[in-house]
């Protein structure tokens, strides 16, 4: 370390920086829910799909290829969870906390996907309807209903501050009003006949469906681009920064989420004085605790060793 550059890393706690890293999910936290909701849609699935193919219903086959994304998702999640815990070892710095934003965005991906298979066959149906039986399709909406709010009941209490574990819970959210909108449209065909209630269910889940994937890839999308978080205001974060009389300015101000709930900030200061880097040093290590920011690496620098920089990048 040279006089001119001098490094800090926010802590937990103190007056003095430690070095303090608290990253990412915890091994197993949300896992046996996410075990459980597993179960609950892997076996209606397959019940679903047997039902849809004796009524010919296709807002049920649709729902069953929604839950069989379901099934993808919360495998998926299950697996980054495992992949998150894996400590910070060699060139993996992070570890592999993004591997929960990978699988958020291969959520959104399918949601995407599968809702445009769905969308074009609903829209072939709603121009020439088939026979419907609507008697089933009530039937298993209703058990679908039932389902879904019980597997949203146990999802609900996992983290979904994380966006791996929201990506699952909004499968699992959209397939609920996904049954909800069958059952009207059973309700529908066997009180008037009706048959494109069915296909315009359809078309009412594959709306719900890119409602959900545009979330998901938005936020996910925003994090692995490294995005200055939704609400974090650099230039709020930069004033609060220089309200300090020996801090002349900053520069190279960087922030971004690591992984959910994760945020990391790099920023350099020049320092007017150089005795009082300690205290510029805590200055910003406690300022950034107030923005919510858990990772923080600040070099102090003097004035000549800044205009020496900006000589060099010209």
């Amino acid at each position: 370390m040279t006089d001119d550059h001098f490094r800090g890393e926010a802590s937990g706690s103190g007056d003095a920086p430690q070095r303090v890293h608290s990253h990412g999910v915890s091994a197993g936290a949300d896992t046996r829910y996410l075990a459980i909701g597993l179960a609950l849609i892997v076996g209606f699935m397959l019940v679903e799909v047997v039902v849809a193919l004796f009524s010919g219903s296709l807002a049920l086959l649709s729902d069953a290829g929604h839950m069989l994304t379901d099934v993808g998702a919360i495998g998926a999640s299950l697996w980054a969870i495992r992949l998150a815990s894996r400590p910070a070892v060699g060139s993996w710095t992070f570890g592999w906390k993004r591997a929960e934003i990978l699988s958020a965005a291969v959520n959104g991906v399918t949601l995407v996907v599968v809702g445009a298979l769905l969308g074009f066959e609903a829209i072939r149906r709603l121009l020439e309807p088939p026979l419907v039986h609507g008697g089933p399709v009530i039937v298993v909406a209703l058990l679908g209903v039932a389902v879904n709010l019980t597997a949203v009941w146990v999802l609900a209490k996992a983290n979904r501050s994380s966006l791996n574990v929201q990506g699952a819970f909004q499968h699992i959210l959209t397939d609920l009003y996904g049954f909800i909108a069958t059952f009207i449209a059973g309700v529908v065909i066997v009180l008037t006949s009706f048959a494109r209630a069915d296909a315009i269910a359809s078309l009412i889940v594959v709306a719900l469906m890119f409602h959900a994937a545009w979330g998901l890839l938005r936020d996910a999308g925003r994090i692995l681009l490294e995005v200055a978080p939704a609400g974090v205001d650099l230039d709020q974060i930069r004033g609060h920064l220089r309200f300090n009389d020996h801090v002349l300015d900053v520069h190279d101000l960087h922030v971004w989420t690591v992984t959910s709930n994760v945020i990391a900030m790099s920023v350099h200061a020049i320092v007017r004085e150089p005795e009082r880097q300690q205290h510029v040093l805590e200055h910003v290590l406690d300022a950034m605790r107030l923005f919510g920011i858990q990772h923080v690496t600040v070099q102090l620098e003097r004035k000549e060793m800044y205009e020496r920089e900006l000589h060099l990048h010209a």
